[in-house]
């Protein structure tokens, strides 16, 4: 494989530190800590977890658009 434009690599780290950060979210979404904050805010991560996995997801089209699986 050839070396990776700066863009390209930008979008990679971009994706992988936001696949671990969705991760952590998701850990702590299924934790009794988010079950004892206010429905409000169990609402706010939740529409913030769906935005993070759409961002996810068009990082990671952008990839396989120039031949990388992610």
């Amino acid at each position: 494989m050839t070396a990776l434009q700066p863009h390209q690599q930008r979008v990679v780290n971009e994706r992988n530190e936001l696949a671990d950060q969705l991760f952590k979210l998701r850990v702590f979404t299924e934790s009794r800590a988010f079950f004892a904050l206010p429905t409000a805010e169990q609402d706010a991560l939740a529409r913030q977890e769906q935005a993070m996995s759409d961002y996810l997801g068009a990082l990671t089209d952008r990839m396989r658009l120039w031949g990388m699986t992610a």
